[in-house]
């Protein structure tokens, strides 16, 4: 019997979202045992871990650090992977700002997104999973993108009336993503 599983995504980088250099505040350790720690934020696949500090560093939140294989400079291990509420608030209020520090560094990547998105059903298109775009947004990025491909957010804002802000779309659809692990449809995260 042939077992298949499906490659897991793994992160090489990641951002900082909070470091906690005496360990986690719910633990129960005594102090002196605990380890630094901080919860970060993949690059690539927006996957939450929790991760310990090597001791003499102090990453800073937004600070992209090395996760993958091999030597790592700041990171120990990864400890575990997190849920959306297993974050400290810390975490939490950083994350929006990460994501989008993420997507204006990867302009190139979710530019392309506007350019190659397509429908989902009969009745659903990917882009209709942005947060604020609906059926006459849609239908305006479409009719945009037939007369040329989007070169940056500025293009796509400066072309689509009532898009002010692209970039912010793919932040809260992230965002939506990492907070209900039932989502049906996952156009960014793993």
């Amino acid at each position: 019997m042939v077992v298949m599983t499906e490659k897991r995504k793994l992160e090489d980088y990641a951002y900082v979202l909070d470091f906690m250099p005496y360990g986690h505040p719910d633990d129960r350790t005594p102090i002196h045992r605990r380890e630094p720690l901080a919860q970060v934020v993949g690059e690539q696949y927006f996957t939450l871990l929790e991760v310990s500090i090597k001791k003499g560093t102090n990453p800073l939140i937004m600070e992209k650090v090395y996760i993958g294989k091999g030597e790592r400079d700041v990171v120990n291990r990864i400890k575990r992977r997190l849920r959306y509420d297993e974050l400290t608030p810390t975490a939490k209020s950083e994350l929006p700002f990460v994501l989008e520090n993420i997507v204006n560094e990867q302009e190139e990547r979710f530019v392309g997104f506007y350019n190659s998105a397509g429908p989902i059903t009969t009745r659903l298109h990917q882009l209709e999973l942005l947060p604020g775009i609906g059926k006459k947004l849609m239908w305006a990025i479409i009719e945009e993108r037939k007369k040329g491909e989007f070169k940056s957010f500025a293009d796509i804002s400066e072309r689509v009336k009532g898009l002010a802000h692209p970039e912010k779309a793919i932040v809260a659809r992230i965002i939506d993503e990492l907070k209900n692990p039932s989502i049906k449809y996952r156009l960014f995260t793993a």
